[in-house]
C-alpha cells in the first residue's frame, strides 16, 4: 500500500491525515447505505415507535423480506466498530426482529464488547 501513496478509502472507511492526526470518517458508507435501502427520501421522527407496547404481528401487512431485513442489519453491523451509539440498537434487532413478540425470527444472543468493557 505504501507504493500506492496515502490511502482516501480503505474498507469503507474515509480516511484523512494531517500532520498531527488521523481522522476516520463512515460517512461515506452510510450516505451509500441510505440511498442503497432507499432511507433517503423517508420522513424523521424522534421516536418511530411507541417504546412501552410490544410489538405485534399485523395479519394483514405484507410480510418481511428477510434477505433485505439480514441485509440492512449485516451492513449496520459493520458501523458499530465506529458508532457505539448505535450498537445496542442494531444487536437487538439482529438477535430477535427488534423483540417481536409473537413470531421471533431468531433467538440468538451475544455479549458486545468495546475495549475490555461490556456493552450489551
Amino acid at each position: 500500500m505504501s507504493s500506492m501513496g496515502e490511502p482516501t478509502f480503505f474498507l469503507g472507511l474515509h480516511v484523512m491525515q494531517r500532520d498531527d492526526r488521523i481522522f476516520i470518517s463512515q460517512d461515506k458508507y452510510m450516505a451509500d447505505l441510505l440511498k442503497k435501502f432507499d432511507f433517503v427520501t423517508m420522513k424523521t421522527a424522534s421516536t418511530p415507535i411507541e417504546t412501552d407496547k410490544a410489538l405485534l404481528k399485523d395479519e394483514e401487512a405484507a410480510g418481511v423480506d428477510v434477505h433485505l431485513y439480514k441485509s440492512m442489519i449485516g451492513s449496520l453491523m459493520y458501523l458499530i466498530a465506529s458508532r457505539p451509539d448505535i450498537m445496542f440498537a442494531v444487536c437487538a434487532c439482529s438477535s430477535d426482529y427488534a423483540r417481536a413478540s409473537i413470531d421471533r425470527k431468531s433467538t440468538t444472543g451475544g455479549c458486545q464488547l468495546l475495549g475490555k468493557r461490556l456493552i450489551s
